[in-house]
């Protein structure tokens, strides 16, 4: 049955069904519907700046962009963008995807905590950034119809968001705290967790090991 929220249709494929199972199955209600609200969010956007997405790039992109947070995929300590990336990457090429459509997913999910350059990239990149950030701080929220705003979250709906997303977090990175350096990653530690200090590039330019 097809499912259209916000006059945005979620895509049906093989492969957007195999990975919105496999968030549900391996992530958490948080998670899942913060993501398909991403997807309806980013494609809004879209609409609204006449870009043209791949819909089913997007809605990996979306499904995947926080998965590094609750499941580690590699034995490297690394970014948990990076982590999710690499496996949306992987699960991509798996399924017969081409390296480009592949490489267009790494990059929007790898980017998507940082500021300004996704916009300037390919359509995909760009609306998955704006669906994350509309979810998580609001951005061009006031731009939506409300009524769209509405069914997007009476379909998956945001709970008690702001602290339950905030705690996932801290429970993410707190025992990886270096892999938020340069990142806003390091501002939720910074707030939450005793102890920690924020690593700045002055701290590492002043240690570098020249004399001068």
């Amino acid at each position: 049955m097809t499912e259209i929220i916000a006059a945005v249709r979620i895509p049906e494929t093989p492969a957007a069904a195999e990975a919105a199972q496999w968030v549900r199955e391996h992530s958490s209600p948080l998670i899942y519907h913060h993501s398909r609200r991403v997807f309806v969010f980013g494609m809004l956007h879209a609409r609204l700046l006449g870009l043209e997405p791949d819909p089913e790039l997007v809605y990996l992109s979306a499904l995947f962009h926080d998965a590094g947070l609750l499941t580690p995929f590699s034995g490297t300590e690394q970014r948990f963008e990076l982590d999710g990336a690499d496996h949306a990457r992987r699960f991509l090429l798996e399924r017969g995807f081409s390296k480009g459509a592949a490489d267009v997913v790494w990059t929007a999910i790898a980017l998507h905590t940082t500021p300004e350059v996704p916009s300037r990239m390919g359509p995909e990149i760009a609306v998955t950034t704006y669906g994350v950030m509309t979810d998580a701080i609001g951005f061009g929220l006031d731009q939506l119809e409300p009524a769209d705003v509405a069914a997007v979250t009476a379909a998956d709906p945001r709970g008690d968001f702001k602290q339950e997303f905030l705690q996932t977090f801290v429970d993410a990175l707190k025992d990886r705290p270096d892999t938020t350096f340069g990142t806003m990653n390091a501002d939720v530690l910074a707030e939450f967790v005793p102890g920690f200090r924020r690593l700045s590039v002055v701290d590492r330019v002043r240690s570098a090991p020249w004399p001068t």
